[in-house]
């Protein structure tokens, strides 16, 4: 591998502790795990869903985040409810308290971004957005078979 790929995937090892440190403690402040907390932020972005889209984004599998959700349920975050259009399928909205906490977390994350990147000028975070996205696409666009062998 190129040094510049070496280089590439420790830097994207460093940011994925940091984010998931940072991530982990704003969800126990909010008393959320951090896993559920993705998902609440998903549907708050996205709104009603069926799991299946869930775990979808989430890139998970389906057993994976239909315990999620169902904990999510059991905490009145979340409502299953039966699709209009395909009576045999369940979507996934937030209940009140599930829009309220996701509320909460967005204005921590607000507080985090504004603390973390004080110094950073509004054109630097864009582009720094932009880049960690591209980096993002460019790895989702591996074919499953390069990254199995």
């Amino acid at each position: 591998m190129p040094n510049a790929g070496r280089t590439l995937i420790s830097a994207l090892q460093a940011l994925g502790r940091a984010q998931r440190e940072s991530a982990g403690h704003l969800a126990e402040s909010l008393g959320c795990p951090r896993a559920s907390l993705g998902i609440v932020l998903l549907l708050d972005g996205r709104g009603t869903l069926p799991l299946c889209e869930v775990a979808e984004a989430l890139k998970v599998d389906s057993s994976v985040a239909s315990r999620q959700v169902s904990a999510l349920v059991d905490s009145g975050l979340v409502r299953r409810s039966v699709d209009d259009q395909d009576r045999r399928a369940r979507t996934l909205e937030l209940t009140d308290a599930g829009r309220s906490l996701a509320a909460d977390a967005h204005e921590a994350f607000g507080r985090l971004v504004a603390t973390g990147f004080a110094d950073w000028d509004e054109s630097d975070l864009l582009h720094a957005a932009q880049q960690i996205r591209s980096v993002a696409d460019a790895i989702s666009s591996i074919p499953r078979e390069e990254l199995v062998r």
